[in-house]
């Protein structure tokens, strides 16, 4: 008995399954390429988790706001260190705490604003290293971000938001940033046995007189 031959609708419907695959395959990988959180889970937080370093001599609120969605950070380049016993310049950050890690591969991401006019200052940083304090640093000088004080991660920062990822590979000892969903920055770790995530504005070389940086939708994620 011969085989029945395929209808023409039977036909036109395995087409249409199979171009859908392909383009489900396509999206999927797509997606994978531009969201950074992809394949990683995301930890819970709560408001105990973000602990505010401050000058110390000086009150939460002089330094620090949260309306429940932004977080506004600011310093001054003549303030005060933030513990009375420190030598280091003057800041205002959130120390992501509750999720200090020493393997695996862990996220932070955040919705960040720099004012114009503010320069001179870390926004964000991977603590602990082997010789040094941080195993990475992004600083904001004259509208750029920057690797540390070296090569620009992104440029034109200023008064605009724009989506932060930094995902740090603590055994391969690599750190990867990405720019609103774009890779920007892939570099070696420095070691260390220890390590968290930091924002808001912590003054460095040329800083200018009032260091600012704003918040919103910051989250840590883990794989």
């Amino acid at each position: 008995m011969a085989p029945r031959a395929l209808s023409w609708s039977s036909v036109s419907l395995l087409v249409f399954l199979a171009l859908w695959s392909c383009v489900a395959a396509r999206s999927a990988r797509a997606l994978k390429a531009a969201d950074p959180t992809y394949g990683f889970t995301s930890v819970r937080l709560d408001e105990s988790n973000f602990v505010l370093q401050r000058p110390f001599n000086e009150a939460s609120g002089a330094r620090y706001s949260f309306d429940g969605t932004v977080r506004k950070l600011w310093v001054l380049s003549s303030d005060k260190p933030h513990a009375r016993q420190s030598h280091t310049s003057p800041r205002t950050e959130i120390r992501m705490a509750g999720y200090d890690y020493s393997s695996g591969v862990w996220q932070f991401e955040g919705y960040g604003y720099v004012p114009s006019g503010t320069t001179g200052v870390s926004i964000m940083q991977v603590f602990g290293a082997g010789q040094t304090a941080t195993t990475l640093m992004l600083h904001v000088y004259d509208g750029a971000l920057r690797y540390y004080d070296r090569q620009i991660v992104e440029d034109a920062i200023y008064d605009r938001w724009f989506r932060l990822n930094v995902v740090h590979d603590v055994e391969a000892s690599t750190l990867t940033v990405y720019i609103d969903g774009e890779q920007k920055l892939h570099v070696h770790g420095r070691g260390g046995d220890s390590h968290y995530f930091k924002f808001g504005v912590y003054a460095q070389n040329h800083d200018s007189s009032c260091m600012e940086s704003r918040w919103k939708d910051v989250r840590i994620f883990q794989k």
